[in-house]
């Protein structure tokens, strides 16, 4: 979805409820997807106690040359105004690809600001197995504070949260216990050579051990050698990601 295909979708779209800040009405939207195609890939997160896998994680991409990657493409996005509905038409692209598996979708924190997210048609409670909302661990917490009347109404409908990038950087515990995440993604700078480093291994298990008794899951991310898979194993991770497992790609890969 690209270019007028979504100013047309925009133009169709139920508007945001009111009390959130609404976007601009598409006659002022700039061409902010005009030069390339809209595009989901997938990547396999793995249950390392059944060597299955569990749910894949949905990431955006775009053919665009403006926009690299997915950061490029929500800077312009929030420029614009658009960033709430440009979440939207990436959750619509996730589920409609990938309907037989639970999905963790990447959520910026500016879609917290709009109405987009709490709309009743929303394709996150349309999605027949479970859908994980994931937040990166690097945005303040006092963002979510203010934002916390919207994270309750997603969940009350059923829909999970998961934190991510535990480990990047100044980590703060206090999101887990805050949020109560029901899944915790633990960072790639905590699982490279895992193998090699006791002093990490035990960590990473009381890492995990923590997690469980707050009522959290964990992901190993990252995961890139059969040793590295070897070692979050063994340090209790209940599931893996990471390019040893699979790449993102489309369709959704298998392992």
């Amino acid at each position: 979805m690209a270019g007028q295909n979504f100013v047309d979708w925009l133009a169709r779209a139920q508007p945001p409820r009111p009390g959130f800040r609404a976007t601009r009405s598409p006659s002022q939207i700039p061409r902010v997807l005009s030069s390339g195609d809209l595009r989901v890939v997938y990547q396999p997160i793995v249950d390392l106690r059944r060597d299955r896998i569990y749910a894949y994680e949905a990431l955006v991409r775009s053919d665009a040359p403006d926009y690299q990657g997915p950061p490029a493409l929500f800077e312009t996005a929030i420029r614009a105004e658009v960033c709430g509905a440009l979440g939207r038409v990436v959750r619509e692209l996730a589920t409609l690809s990938c309907p037989d598996y639970p999905l963790f979708l990447n959520i910026h924190p500016n879609e917290f600001d709009e109405g987009w997210l709490v709309q009743p048609d929303d394709p996150i409670f349309l999605h027949y197995h479970p859908v994980y909302l994931e937040i990166t661990e690097s945005v303040p917490l006092s963002h979510f504070a203010l934002c916390h009347s919207a994270l309750r109404e997603i969940r009350s409908k059923g829909v999970l949260l998961a934190v991510d990038d535990l480990g990047a950087g100044y980590s703060n515990l206090k999101y887990i216990a805050d949020l109560s995440p029901e899944v915790v993604k633990l960072d790639r700078s905590l699982v490279a050579r895992l193998q090699h480093d006791a002093r990490m291994q035990l960590l990473l298990r009381h890492l995990v051990r923590l997690c469980e008794e707050l009522g959290a899951r964990v992901v190993a991310e990252g995961i890139e050698t059969a040793e590295e898979l070897a070692a979050v194993r063994a340090a209790g991770a209940h599931y893996g990601q990471g390019y040893f497992l699979a790449r993102p790609s489309f369709p959704p890969p298998m392992i």
